[in-house]
């Protein structure tokens, strides 16, 4: 089976391009079928990130998860944390996912994850999801190792399903055990 498509949509990237959030998602909806969109904004307000969720749900019906935001979660089907965001919850990754899920109530929850050791760990995680990468290098991350085709071995060391991320572009092909690639948006 190929990779579905995970979009990433990043608001930092579209104020930089100037292109507003209901454009970018026309424009992405129009073209491609879209498994999961992810919400990143690093630097907005809390009214400003509530009310891009709300317009998002008036373009997609999938799955929609946030990137860091817990505050967020009554508006998202799931969240995705990074490494460190996991650490700040508790040093003991499996007491940080416990205490991750309370706040989550059932939602989906995924794990930034970037070389083997990580993906063993995430293995014996409450986890529904790995994302894997850097694949590529990316503007939106300039301090991520670059893994490249090597993180495809990576990937079969999973027993979750895989996210690729980190410079993944439409035309990438990946197959399992990558479920899904995520595609930023500067690439669509």
């Amino acid at each position: 089976m190929a990779a579905r498509l995970y979009a990433l949509v990043d608001m930092d990237t579209l104020r930089e391009k100037g292109i507003t959030l209901d454009a970018h998602l026309e424009h992405i909806l129009m073209e491609n079928v879209v498994t999961i969109m992810q919400y990143r904004n690093k630097n907005g307000t809390f009214d400003e990130k509530k009310g891009d969720l709300i317009r998002i749900r008036r373009f997609y019906n999938g799955l929609l998860m946030l990137n860091d935001d817990i505050d967020l979660i009554e508006f998202a089907d799931g969240l995705h944390l990074g490494q460190e965001d996991l650490a700040s919850f508790s040093e003991d990754f499996t007491e940080a996912v416990k205490l991750v899920r309370e706040k989550i109530e059932g939602r989906l929850l995924g794990l930034s994850t970037h070389n083997k050791e990580e993906i063993l760990v995430a293995n014996t995680l409450d986890v529904d999801y790995v994302g894997l990468g850097a694949y590529r290098a990316t503007n939106t991350k300039t301090e991520a190792n670059v893994g490249g085709e090597a993180l495809i071995e990576v990937a079969s060391h999973s027993t979750k399903p895989v996210a690729m991320i980190g410079g993944v572009t439409l035309e990438d092909d990946f197959k399992e055990p990558i479920r899904y690639k995520v595609v930023g948006s500067g690439l669509f």
